[in-house]
């Protein structure tokens, strides 16, 4: 592994699984069953995903199971790379008692920021055995630049 190499994704799986704890703790309170709680549109399905770099290109590897390539939408607008789609896997009916749910349902969306100066020509997906594959050709490669202070001047206008 090149540690030369800035990750433009620090801080990301840290954000999110914090931010998951603090739903969760918002929504049920503190407690060991905190399933047996309720249940809101938060509990959204959030497809597993992998981010790294293959030599200069950027690849993204998300869990999409029972998905099909028609159902899931990938979009690249403004420096943002977004996957998303709907997943409806439970059964219906009066008849129909869960005693377990694991398998969330429903919308899912992700939405990745890529460095500066992507061009959307050179992103591709393909996917295969429920597994999608997004490459960024060259996203690595690119150099990222460093936030630049502006400065506050007085009088409002």
């Amino acid at each position: 592994m090149d540690r030369k190499r800035a990750n433009p994704f620090k801080g990301l799986v840290d954000t999110m699984s914090e931010m998951e704890r603090m739903r969760r703790l918002g929504t049920t309170g503190y407690h060991a069953d905190y399933e047996e709680g309720e249940r809101t549109e938060a509990h959204a399905w959030v497809p597993a995903a992998d981010i790294f770099a293959k030599g200069e290109d950027l690849v993204v590897w998300m869990e999409l199971p029972g998905q099909t390539r028609e159902s899931i939408d990938i979009t690249f607008s403004g420096g943002v790379l977004t996957i998303s789609g709907e997943r409806a896997n439970a059964p219906e009916g009066e008849d129909v008692t869960f005693w377990t749910r694991e398998r969330y349902d429903g919308p899912f969306r992700r939405s990745i920021t890529l460095p500066e100066g992507i061009d959307e020509s050179r992103i591709s997906a393909s996917s295969e055995d429920g597994l999608l594959a997004i490459t960024v050709l060259g996203a690595c490669a690119v150099s990222t630049s460093q936030p630049r202070r502006i400065s506050i001047g007085g009088g409002l206008r």
